[in-house]
């Protein structure tokens, strides 16, 4: 028997069976309830399924309508959906619909569009059988028999996030959850990335809402398309089967290419990674590949391990053909409070020489890089920095990157590290901090016996918020104890190490005066006394081979203080499009002779030698000219009657271009054997000092800053260099000279470093780091790379030369890889 069909015109309806009432309507628009959506809506009552949880702010608390907290629970209401349908309607439009009600058959046909539950389908035809009458039942037995829906050309599926699935043809249910697919694509956007990712395979099956397989399956997030005309991808995955995890937010390949410019270039037989359209998921990061003279081929490959929103592990071990494999370990934390950052790093190997040829015996070798940050309330904060290595050169030896970096309010310098604990307290008008920190060198020579434990180190200032005297007022306090292993001297034997313990309290007042022409006169006082309580000090200090380690205690009082004015009187003037600004600068101190603490005598020249823990690194530059005591800790104080004098000029252009110039020299009433030789203090006229910097376009920049010798203009110091950031180049180069370096030594050094965008992908990157005393490049590199909307590919070699006190030279060549949306890029290691 023919079963009935009827083509039904536009606006006209039927009745379906099983006495739930719908409406059926085709044509330019029509609101339909499939049967097996409707049974749940005949009473008018939405289902338990469709009945959305409480909004909730970021505290768990209940909002109301109004977006502020909720007192008591809100009333439950039927969730409104994106498309503006109730919960379980659904929206179908069609060219024509025909319905045959013996076998239970819907069919539209032409421009079919269906929406439901926020998602849209869209294809020429869609056929839609009910479920039996005596169809069974699923697990729950208050659910409905499920209806089988099959579309059919140019299909479409539109998700509320933007996903849009594509196939030739579909068979789903009536829920559009479960599917099956033929001629499968799915497009996704990444949201970490910003871009969209495209998965095509040649058949699909949707087991659930959140379960998706692919076979023979092609995963890309290059673009296919350049305007109409197809592309092919830059990179992509070929696997024979895909599986799309949306629970856990994971995609999984088996038996999967890694197709570079249209060729396969890695095998894997598994592989995952985390689903691009997730926040933040677990998976493999990008590798870093290369070979090292000393090391020699090596792969590192990193896996972040997500525990939460706001907790991770990174995983990277690396292997090593001429070294035992190497495990990076990252973890991070943020808390309501603050934030945990934990690197640690080991290994079990040899001491290896520049060709990796083993030297001694297996041993234990780490690392730890770690950094705490509290805050406790709103005036004080917390913390901690745990910095430690089992080898001096561990970090060069295996090329571990982002060491010395500021993780505390405590800096050390490079090739130190740092352990500190430190409490914080901060308001308007006041500061307090208490910390004990250790450090450990790294350095050539350094010796961590000699290195003070500094516990504890307590500085807190109080400023007045009112006027006194119609001035700023604040005072300020402090106190230090250094502890000692070994003395720095005496490295020979066994000599103790000094102690000792400062404490300090003060005040400074200052007012600004202004006249109607512009002439700035700021009288100034500073006061200050220091208590000092010294131990171990050796009574044979300064000689080389002293023939006794007796030591004394010393203990002495002081008071110290500075009287002055700043004064200075700038004059502008438009020229032009730009304003210039001429600015004389004077400062006027005098201060009485100050108490230095004596510890000892050069046995050589009978100098005396001075208590100095805090002012060893010293310079005399544009920021400390100006200084009323030149010294930056407490344990040096400048006296006497001194005059500082200098001269800005400025000229600034409407177009955002500039140039400056400072030149200044400080005098005094006679010379001052307190500041180290070479620092360009000691006479009554000091050197020059000079400091220039100009932006002539907005995409260049200079500076220069030198210290002239005060009679024959002799550079004591030298720090000059220039930035360049065009859309086809950026770059930058540096020079230092200085005759009396950090540790007292010259040094004269070349850094520099550029990229090159030779075309619209392709680039050159050149990094070099030369010691001109030494004659030797520290380190070189040469890179090449190709970049595009969705891979970057590095490759570059790098030569590191032998250098006095630090490893023997060794060649690498590295490939860093970069497939968007499969790991983070690489910034430098």
């Amino acid at each position: 028997m023919t079963p009935r069909r009827r083509a039904l015109p536009a606006a006209a309806s039927i009745t379906p069976p099983r006495g739930a009432k719908r409406a059926m309507l085709a044509g330019a628009a029509a609101a339909v309830l499939w049967p097996a959506m409707a049974l749940a809506q005949s009473q008018g009552q939405a289902p338990p399924d469709f009945q959305s949880p409480l909004a909730r702010d970021q505290r768990g608390q209940v909002l109301n309508d109004t977006g502020l907290p909720s007192q008591k629970p809100a009333e439950k209401k039927v969730p409104q959906h994106l498309d503006g349908l109730k919960p379980g309607e659904l929206y179908l439009e069609a060219d024509q619909l025909s319905r045959d009600d013996k076998a239970g058959i819907t069919t539209a046909e032409g421009h079919v569009e269906i929406r439901y539950e926020d998602q849209t389908l869209r294809a020429d035809r869609v056929v839609y059988k009910e479920p039996p009458s005596d169809a069974p039942r699923s697990h729950d037995k208050d659910a409905p028999a499920q209806g089988v829906i099959r579309a059919y050309g140019h299909v479409q599926i539109i998700k509320d996030d933007g996903t849009i699935e594509y196939a030739n043809q579909i068979t789903l249910d009536d829920k559009m959850q479960a599917a099956v697919a033929q001629g499968f694509s799915l497009q996704m956007h990444d949201v970490k990335a910003n871009q969209d990712v495209r998965i095509s395979s040649d058949t699909a099956v949707r087991r659930s809402e959140d379960l998706q397989e692919l076979n023979k399956a092609i995963y890309t997030a290059c673009p296919i398309c350049v305007g109409d005309k197809p592309k092919s991808p830059t990179w992509s995955l070929h696997a024979d089967r895909v599986v799309q995890d949306q629970v856990h937010h994971v995609i999984y390949y088996r038996h999967v290419w890694i197709h570079i410019l249209g060729l396969p270039a890695i095998y894997l037989p598994v592989f995952w990674h985390a689903d691009p359209t997730a926040d933040r998921e677990s998976g493999l990061l990008s590798p870093r590949v290369g070979n090292n003279s000393r090391l020699g081929f090596f792969y590192e490959q990193p896996y972040l391990l997500v525990f939460s929103p706001s907790a991770d592990l990174t995983i990277s071990p690396r292997v090593m053909t001429n070294a035992n494999p190497f495990l990076n370990l990252r973890y991070r934390e943020a808390f309501n409070s603050g934030v945990l950052d934990v690197r640690v790093g080991y290994t079990h190997e040899t001491d290896l020489d520049p060709k990796g040829n083993p030297i001694g015996d297996d041993t234990n070798r780490s690392y730890i890089l770690a950094r705490g940050s509290f805050k406790v309330s709103d005036d004080w904060s917390a913390g901690f920095t745990a910095e430690r290595s089992s080898d001096t050169l561990l970090f060069d030896k295996y090329d571990i990157g982002r060491v010395y970096e500021a993780r505390g309010p405590y800096v050390a310098d490079d090739h130190r590290l740092i352990s500190q604990a430190y409490a914080i307290r901060q308001d308007d008008n006041s500061f307090f901090s208490v910390a004990a920190l250790d450090i450990q060198g790294l350095r050539p020579g350094d010796n961590n016996r000699t290195f003070p434990v500094v516990a504890p180190i307590i500085e807190g200032r109080y400023e007045d918020p009112n006027d006194v005297a119609g001035g700023r007022l604040r005072f300020n306090a402090s106190e230090v104890t250094l502890t000692r292993d070994q003395s720095p001297d005496v490295l020979t034997e066994r000599a103790p190490g000094m102690d000792s313990t400062r404490a300090s309290a003060g005040f400074d007042w200052n007012r600004n005066f202004t006249s109607e022409g512009g002439l700035r006169f700021s009288p100034f006082v500073q006061a200050r006394v220091d208590n000092f309580y010294i131990t171990d000090i050796l009574t044979q200090l300064g000689q080389v081979t002293p023939t006794s380690l007796a030591t004394f205690t010393k203990t002495e009082s002081r008071a110290v203080g500075t009287v002055g004015a700043d004064i200075s009187y700038p004059l502008y003037r438009r020229v032009g499009d730009a304003t210039v600004v001429l600015e004389p600068l004077a400062q006027i101190a005098v201060s009485p002779k100050a108490q230095q603490v004596v510890i000892g005598h050069n046995p050589t020249t009978g100098q005396p030698i001075y208590f100095d823990e805090d002012s060893v690194a010293f310079e005399f530059d544009e920021t400390t000219l100006f200084q009323a005591n030149k010294f930056p800790g407490y344990d040096l104080y400048e006296d006497g009657a001194r005059l500082n004098l200098g001269g800005r000029a400025s000229v600034l252009w409407d177009d955002g271009r500039r140039a400056s110039l400072l030149v200044g020299r400080s005098f005094r009433d006679g010379s001052n054997n307190v500041f180290a030789p070479g620092s360009g203090l000691t006479t009554s006229a000091s050197d020059w000092v000079v400091a220039a910097d100009a932006a002539p376009i907005k995409e260049l920049t200079f500076f220069a800053r030198t210290r002239l010798d005060g009679e024959t203009f002799a550079i004591h110091r030298l720090e000059a260099g220039a930035d360049v950031h065009f859309s086809w180049t950026s770059g930058y180069v540096r020079y230092l000279t200085d005759d009396q370096g950090v540790n007292g030594t010259p040094v004269k050094n070349l850094d520099a470093g550029m990229d090159l965008n030779l075309t619209k992908n392709w680039g050159v990157s050149a990094y070099g780091n030369r010691d001109l005393l030494q004659h030797a490049w520290v380190v070189r590199d040469v890179g090449v790379f190709y970049k595009d909307d969705c891979i970057r590919v590095d490759v570059y070699y790098r030569h590191e030369d032998v250098i006095i006190g630090r490893l023997g030279s060794s060649d690498q060549l590295s490939v860093r890889l970069t497939l968007a949306t499969l790991g983070a890029p690489f910034y430098g290691h």
